[in-house]
């Protein structure tokens, strides 16, 4: 057992607080102050971690309780010990989970926080009320006693009269406030369907974050919120994803950037080689790579000039001739063969899949995913189950190929994208975050 850095996770009561903001601003502002400042993200979020590594300086690393096992969970823990504090952003509201245990619990930011032993700042928009809002903190503190619980950041306040009567509420309460954050229009990031756009994408995210850090600076109590980070000790026997190849052809550019961290991550560490390309750049993957690997990300806004990659294209299709591909949700869609697009012109794509895929027709896809593979696929065996997550709004319209694998919700209820197999070409929708242990 060793000690480890003092952490804190931002949360909130649900979506759309404006813990984003708070969370980056924070990351920026402590690594300003001369602090070497680790970010995690609970859950299976694939876009916060860019923002947030931009933020800090860091690669921030998911914690998932449903997807990951306990020596996971160490593993990626163990990203910390050179820090000197840790900062974590919640999921959606700090309770919400699954209903179905999976690994290691639900997936709540509350479990991942109790897990780690880090206080809870939660991030109260108090748009709408003034006292009552006490209600919500104390009910969020008191549902789960156990839980450390630093304090509450108001967020959106109206006036100083609107934070008088909210400070009441807290105080009567007594739960403490960390800051005070008045209402302001210009402080959320651009979104498109899957949430935020990627950071590689923000058209001055700098400027964004370092008025981020300005703004908490003037608003929040740092000597405080760093009181309150606390940290239960590193607990041992804990690794990384193996890679499933040696030397990997990574697609990497706007199109192509959905992958966790931690795998990246493992697979260096075990001695893997990154070939990184830009199927955009119409750059053909590395001819010596093993394995060529198409993350997921948004080929539906950039189809088109996908379509007209001819380099990228051959050199992907002389690979699959001899050696593995493998596409995850975006990926997968450029290796079928057309990508219809919102305005319903069909694009070609590889041509190396028989999946034809609509962005015009959407349907929302969302969920824990357990895939138990009736194929093998790079770097796993078959009957191997995988553990990942699926999100996109994207329809299948032809899927002509052998299925690669039975593929569950979090729940255990079958769903229908079971992923495809056709010679040495495998694509899934989930996107993989860890096999589990046999």
């Amino acid at each position: 057992m060793t000690d480890v850095p003092p952490g804190l996770l931002i949360s909130a009561p649900s979506s759309g607080t404006g813990k984003t903001t708070v969370m980056l601003g924070l990351l920026r502002a402590l690594r300003d102050d001369g602090l070497t400042v680790q970010p995690y993200k609970s859950g299976p979020d694939y876009i916060d971690p860019a923002f947030h590594r931009a933020a800090s300086g860091r690669p921030s690393f998911n914690l998932d309780t449903w997807a990951m096992d306990p020596a996971l969970l160490n593993g990626i823990a163990a990203e910390m010990m050179d820090a000197d504090i840790c900062i974590a952003e919640g999921s959606m509201g700090l309770y919400d989970g699954v209903a179905t245990k999976g690994q290691t619990g639900f997936g709540s930011s509350a479990e991942t926080a109790m897990r780690m032993g880090w206080p809870v700042i939660l991030v109260v928009d108090v748009g709408g009320q003034a006292q009552s809002a006490a209600a919500t903190a104390l009910g969020f503190k008191a549902y789960a006693p156990d839980l450390p619980f630093a304090g509450v950041i108001l967020n959106r306040v109206a006036s100083p009269r609107h934070e008088r009567l909210a400070r009441l509420g807290m105080d009567k309460a007594g739960i403490p406030v960390l800051g005070v954050l008045p209402r302001r229009g210009d402080l959320s990031l651009p979104e498109r369907h899957l949430g935020l756009i990627q950071a590689v994408e923000h058209p001055d995210l700098e400027t964004a974050i370092a008025g981020y850090a300005e703004f908490l600076r003037a608003h929040v109590d740092l000597s405080a919120i760093r009181a309150a980070a606390a940290g239960a000790v590193q607990k041992s026997g804990g690794g990384l994803p193996r890679p499933p190849a040696q030397r990997i052809a990574l697609a990497q550019d706007a199109a192509f950037s959905f992958t966790y961290p931690h795998l990246l991550k493992g697979w260096r560490a075990a001695g893997a080689e990154i070939l990184p390309f830009s199927p955009l750049a119409d750059e053909a993957p590395d001819t010596g790579a093993d394995l060529v690997w198409l993350p997921g990300g948004y080929p539906e806004l950039h189809a088109g000039q996908l379509a007209a990659a001819s380099q990228f294209l051959a050199g992907l299709r002389a690979h699959a001739e001899t050696r593995p591909v493998h596409g995850e949700c975006g990926g997968y869609m450029a290796l079928g063969t057309a990508l219809i697009d919102k305005e319903g012109n069909t694009h070609a794509m590889a041509g190396l899949l028989g999946l034809v895929t609509s962005y015009e027709k959407r349907k929302f896809h969302l969920g824990y995913r357990r895939a138990v593979l009736g194929a093998a696929m790079p770097g796993f065996a078959t009957g191997q189950a995988l553990r990942g997550h699926e999100f996109h709004y994207s329809t299948i319209l032809e899927q002509p190929d052998a299925a690669l694998a039975d593929v569950f919700d979090a729940d255990g209820n079958p769903v229908p994208e079971t992923g495809s197999l056709r010679g040495n070409v495998t694509g899934t929708f989930f996107h993989l975050i860890t096999p589990e242990a046999a």
